[in-house]
């Protein structure tokens, strides 16, 4: 069955009662209804578009795993197995290719090597200025800002524009799968979830529906305090030398996630940054790229966050993350093909919300921009009994 096929909207709803209905077909309720299937359970997914366009095709593509922390990186961990096992059934593009955190001063260089020191010299790599001048195809004489850097070589690649497309389309060859699209979820109860098109019953229900639970239980959203953050973000060309699959951080990815975050000089970097870029601190800034199995480079990106997000972009914005990304490749400038807001679901309170909202029914929603990185670890918790509520 091709994607286009897999993609068009059910004629009709399945008829009896499904082990699982999963609401929402993006990357967090396809890795729950995939899990369900591994485990033998009959599932329904029902989705209101007629193809995957929210959070889970509009990010880096990127599975975040070393740099999370505490009880995230455990997730993040069994996630990981979760992608490559998944990868293998659907016939995922997911290189084992690792994140290269480049490091641009003597302090971002110290976090790398305190992050090493906790972790590992296998989990943490640290790399010379030359193997990042390599990597990131930077001539011999264009590598003077480097100092070096390191590669997280657990970090995984995934095509954010088509891992969700071909994992409901494989999902939908199944037996005693159905992906329902073009179906709007209007209520949920015990057993029956309530559409535009009629009833579908299933023991279990998740509302995997991301910072769109406002729209169905606006009490416990409002109560976990979910906020939609949006991100400036675009495609460019990618410079003619630059070839690697792993995702390239930066010292405001460093001031972003929690194991760059933990080490002694995270503070003296936060400093370091606000003194020499405060204009990236003043969007929220992680500069970051990854590249597509076409060769292209995803490019990013800000963040602001509010309960609505509007729908403008500022052009400084993109302008000047574009710069940022220009000079890390060494390069004058970058050529930009296209151009798109992302959004995820945010809150203060917390990176996860799962909460029980009826009898045998669970809202399960990632809160910061880890989804890709923490779905396929939240589905196999979930099913083992693991995955705690949230207050």
């Amino acid at each position: 069955m091709s994607i286009a096929t897999a993609l068009s909207p059910a004629a009709d709803l399945p008829r009896g009662r499904s082990d699982l209905v999963v609401v929402g077909a993006g990357i967090v309720g396809l890795a729950h209804a995939v899990e369900a299937v591994r485990r033998g359970l009959s599932v329904t997914v029902v989705e209101r578009d007629r193809r995957p366009v929210g959070a889970s095709v509009r990010n880096f593509g990127h599975c975040c795993i070393t740099a999370q922390e505490g009880d995230l990186l455990g997730l993040a961990e069994r996630s990981r197995t979760g992608w490559l096992d998944a990868a293998g059934r659907a016939g995922l593009w997911a290189p084992e290719a690792g994140a290269l955190v480049v490091a641009r001063s003597a302090t971002e260089l110290a976090v790398l090597e305190e992050l090493r020191d906790e972790r590992g010299a296998d989990a943490v790599r640290l790399r010379t200025r030359d193997q990042v001048g390599d990597a990131l195809g930077r001539a011999a004489d264009a590598r003077g800002d480097l100092v070096g850097g390191a590669l997280l070589p657990a970090d995984l690649r995934v095509n954010p524009r088509e891992a969700a497309p071909r994992l409901a389309a494989w999902l939908a060859e199944q037996p005693g799968a159905t992906v329902v699209w073009g179906t709007n979820v209007t209520g949920v109860g015990e057993g029956t979830v309530h559409t535009a098109r009629g009833d579908v019953h299933g023991e279990r229900v998740l509302l995997c529906v991301g910072h769109d639970l406002d729209r169905l239980h606006p009490a416990e959203a409002e109560a976990h305090g979910i906020e939609r953050c949006r991100l400036s973000m675009a495609r460019i060309e990618a410079p003619e030398a630059f070839r690697t699959d792993a995702a390239v951080l930066t010292a405001t990815s460093m001031l972003r996630y929690d194991a760059f975050t933990a080490t002694p000089s995270a503070a003296a970097l936060r400093a370091e940054v606000t003194a020499h870029s405060p204009e990236l601190l003043d969007v929220v800034a992680n500069v970051m790229f990854t590249r597509l199995p076409d060769g292209t480079v995803l490019v990013g990106d800000s963040h602001a966050y509010d309960a609505t997000e509007i729908p403008f972009q500022d052009e400084a914005v993109s302008a000047l993350l574009l710069r940022e990304a220009a000079r890390v490749l060494g390069v004058r400038e970058v050529r930009v093909t296209e151009r798109w807001q992302g959004v995820y679901a945010s809150s203060p309170r917390g990176p996860l919300l799962v909460r029980d909202v009826a009898e045998g029914v669970r809202a399960i929603s990632v809160t910061s921009g880890v989804g890709m990185t923490l779905s396929f670890g939240l589905a196999a918790a979930t099913f083992d009994g693991d995955l705690k509520t949230t207050d």
